[in-house]
């Protein structure tokens, strides 16, 4: 794989990067080092200067669900956000006011985002499926002052619907064709507004540490948090786009992703614009496997990232008749990828699927980097710069083998509003903090307190690590099975099912027993072309036994049409679980 070491790709990228190419995965981890000024922007530093450096650039190239195919340079990005930015001031917005972006994968949503980043605005994403519950609490609770939505029927009668108890937003701008009555057409208001926007100077410039932008996240339990991000998050990312994604200088790299999920930032903006890849989006009204495959041969990605739902939904299709020839690399992440699925991708196009590990609150803190075999099912290596490590329930690192808490040890005080911190250990880079770690969860201290505390931010997710230093999933903390004195992790199990030709998706949680405290039960969706029997539950429950330790078998198996998610598309097993009394 060429990484364009000559070329205008690192012209960018040296200026946050000493040293960009590595020997080993040792080499990368033990000599990364990211620089961050005390007043970056990337809407200026990076989206300005492409369009000064080479206007013509590829930015983005779009499609959608009707074959339309669009594109942008960086030029383009540079002269639309700069009306973007000054038709918000125009309504109103100013540098720390909130502003909620609902946008699915429309070319607005870049353009906006990168506005918002010039005037020092603070940008919520969310997705289309907010309910008019959804919508209600996150204006209320970020004090939301505009929000910008599409114009999706379905999206705005939630919108109508909820403004009346939303008290902090003043406008609805809406992007698109059909604009109700009462709204603003942003499309209008950006094309109508001056050209000529100057970063600000003194006070009106934004500092790296100053917030930037915040993900509701999708916690399988109570109210979403607010996790809160600064200006760094960006240079965070340049690890997960140049040295897990593998995203190449004029190059298309195609994450698959609503805008409204964090995985956006992941992998459709940020650490790929650095290292001047162009940004893939397929703009879907609705997931089907053909439409996604149809998507992939007009964008012809040369890098690919997917959730592990994705690639499920993937292997159960025909792929003989498509061409995946120009993908050089492929990623996945959002939940763990069961062996089997890699090896079915593997086998019918030739991929090999890298899963990498992180959170809304965090750039990769794990994956599978490029210099690494791949053990499938394993998450692999520890990033640089995070000081990742398996703590136990007494805050000690754990011994092969052994299941622990996944920490950031380096992660140093909580900060306090307004204030900066250096963190402690190997990886700290910058006053600014460790680039890429959340700033907190924004308006709830106690919460973060509950998971950063003495240098230390604990995910919250298990795991372990083998004899050869890979890291493997377990489960959410309250995810973990605890059988008869056996603690077993739901991913193992659902994994074992997913090599049955019968499961489509999977659940694996406890359920309460008199005898056994707790035991394994099995939620499973079906694959077309079988149906619930008796037989195929013990022949299910059979599999499980021969591949994995016969105690992990399920001892309750459901057949469901479909799984509880959230609306990132996470499985809610505290759903599952409550239902059966857990």
């Amino acid at each position: 794989m060429s990484d364009n070491t000559s070329d205008k790709g690192n012209e960018i990228l040296s200026r946050y990067c000493p040293r960009i190419e590595f020997d080993s995965y040792e080499d990368f981890y033990a000599n990364y080092r990211c620089n961050v000024p005390e007043n970056f922007n990337f809407a200026f530093d990076v989206v300005d200067e492409w369009a000064r450096i080479q206007s013509d650039k590829l930015a983005i190239l779009w499609t959608n669900d009707e074959g339309d195919m669009r594109s942008f340079t960086f030029g383009d990005m540079k002269r639309q956000s700069d009306r973007a930015a000054n038709a918000l001031l125009s309504l109103g917005i100013k540098k720390g006011d909130v502003v909620m972006l609902v946008l699915k994968q429309r070319p607005e949503v870049w353009v906006l985002m990168t506005a918002l980043m010039k005037i020092g605005a603070v940008c919520i994403p969310g997705t289309y499926q907010l309910t008019q519950k959804d919508i209600i609490y996150r204006c209320n609770i970020a004090e939301v002052k505009l929000l910008v939505s599409v114009d999706d029927r379905e999206l705005l009668d939630n919108i109508t619907a909820a403004l009346p108890e939303c008290k902090s937003v003043q406008q609805v701008a809406i992007v698109g064709s059909s604009i109700p009555a009462g709204f603003i057409d942003m499309g209008v208001e950006i094309e109508k507004a001056s050209g000529d926007f100057k970063r600000p100077t003194g006070a009106a410039d934004t500092r790296t540490a100053e917030p930037m932008l915040i993900y509701f996240s999708s916690g399988t339990t109570g109210m979403p948090k607010m996790v809160l991000h600064n200006h760094s998050l960006a240079l965070g990312h340049i690890v997960t786009a140049k040295y897990w994604h593998c995203a190449q200088n004029n190059k298309v790299h195609m994450t698959q992703t609503d805008s409204g999920w964090a995985k956006f930032a992941w992998g459709k903006i940020y650490g790929q614009w650095i290292c001047g890849a162009a940004v893939g989006a397929y703009d879907t009204e609705k997931f089907t496997p053909h439409s996604m495959l149809a998507a992939i041969q007009r964008i012809r990605p040369a890098t690919f990232c997917a959730t592990a739902t994705i690639f499920r939904f993937l292997i159960k299709e025909d792929l003989s008749g498509y061409d995946f020839s120009f993908i050089e690399h492929t990623s996945v992440a959002g939940e763990p990828l069961s062996p089997e699925v890699y090896h079915q991708i593997q086998q019918q196009t030739g991929l090999e699927i890298r899963e990498g590990f992180g959170q809304s609150e965090t750039s990769v803190m794990a994956a599978a980097f490029k210099w690494l075999p791949v053990k499938p099912g394993s998450m692999g290596k520890p990033a640089p710069l995070f000081g990742l490590n398996l703590l136990d329930e007494d805050g000690r690192p754990c011994d092969d083998g052994i299941v622990g808490n996944i920490s950031i040890t380096n992660a140093g005080a909580f900060p306090q509003p307004g204030e900066t911190f250096l963190g402690k250990g190997a990886g700290a880079q910058s006053a600014l903090g460790v680039p890429g770690l959340f700033r907190g969860y924004w308006k709830d201290d106690a919460i973060t307190q509950a998971a950063w505390y003495d240098g230390v931010y604990h995910t919250g997710d298990m795991a372990w690590h083998d004899g050869d230093g890979y890291y493997w999933f377990v489960g959410r903390n309250d995810d973990v099975i605890k059988c008869s004195g056996y603690r077993i992790g739901p991913f193992e199990v659902e994994s074992a099912l997913m090599e049955h030709p019968s499961v489509l998706e999977c659940a694996v949680t406890a359920a309460p027993d008199p005898v056994r405290g707790q035991v394994v039960k099995a939620t499973i969706v079906l694959a077309r072309g079988f149906s619930p029997s008796k037989e195929l539950e013990k022949e299910l429950q059979n599999h499980v036994k021969r591949v994995t330790a016969p105690y992990k078998y399920p001892r309750i198996v459901e057949f469901v049409a479909e799984l509880p998610k959230t609306i990132s598309g996470k499985i809610q097993r505290n759903v599952i679980r409550k239902k059966d009394g857990n």
